[in-house]
């Protein structure tokens, strides 16, 4: 695989040259933040992860390394941090989701992930299908660090969003069908977005690096269905309630796409 450089093709803004790139290839890069942007982001990031698990309704998931317990994740956190909700749903960030969808967006969920060194990375799967109520929708990737292959930058399948892809029971794409298609790495340097379409197929490899590989990912829905960002958390917490969460995977989502090892396995899974 050769890589996409992270100085190829980056738009300062959605302009029809961007957005013609995102419906051919179903991604785009875009310049978000300079480096006063970068440091405040970082600062941002910094003090979210340093919450503690039972002080807000912000959720943290945390993954088995080889060095012990890290912090993988954390979503539902716009509610309960001004910096980042204004980042998230005015300006640039808004204005790139609505020029990409072809009308006014609007937030749908959020979350950070990590991916410090030794976390664990992503099969190949597709947005969509964990995306609860909406049809229109689009994600990114906000590089807090930069993303390069050595620390699991993400991979994309370009112009693959047209359908759904077939499925296995964890809801992500069948090995055969990911096999086969053509992957290329994406660098992006800390302050720049990947936007992606919901059904690009992408994934990531795990930080085999010594530096965190941190980005923020949020996603937007066309605000023509509605804001529906309160429903989602409220749907996602119910079906993780009932589900009960894999043997040998951390739940994060709502279908099986990260390869991170849970802290505490079920006892099935204890040696």
């Amino acid at each position: 695989m050769v890589p996409v450089s992270a100085d190829a093709q980056v738009f300062d803004t959605p302009d029809g040259q961007a957005v013609r790139h995102f419906a051919r290839t179903g991604w785009v890069r875009t310049r978000t933040l300079d480096d006063a942007g970068v440091t405040r982001l970082r600062g941002w990031i910094d003090d979210l992860a340093d919450r503690p698990d039972e002080d807000g309704a912000w959720l943290h998931y945390r993954e088995l390394t080889d060095d012990g317990p890290k912090l993988c994740r954390t979503e539902n956190f716009v509610p309960y941090h001004d910096g980042l909700r204004a980042f998230l749903t005015t300006g640039p960030m808004l204005d790139v989701a609505s020029a990409l969808l072809g009308e006014p967006a609007v937030l749908y969920k959020e979350k950070v992930n990590y991916k410090l060194p030794g976390g664990a990375g992503y099969s190949a799967h597709q947005d969509a299908p964990a995306y609860r109520f909406v049809t229109v929708h689009v994600s990114c990737m906000v590089a807090v660090d930069d993303a390069t292959v050595d620390n699991g930058c993400l991979e994309v399948a370009s112009g693959m969003h047209d359908a759904v892809l077939p499925m296995d029971d964890r809801g992500c794409i069948e090995h055969d069908v990911a096999a086969a298609l053509v992957w290329a790495p994406v660098e992006v340097r800390a302050g720049d977005t990947l936007w992606f379409h919901s059904r690009t197929p992408h994934r990531s490899g795990a930080n085999r690096s010594t530096s965190p590989r941190r980005a923020i990912y949020p996603t937007y829905n066309a605000a023509s269905e509605g804001d529906l960002r309160a429903d989602y958390y409220r749907q996602k917490l119910q079906e993780f309630a009932a589900d009960g969460g894999s043997a040998d995977r951390v739940q994060v989502s709502l279908i099986g796409d990260f390869e991170g090892r849970p802290v505490n396995p079920r006892p099935e899974t204890r040696r």
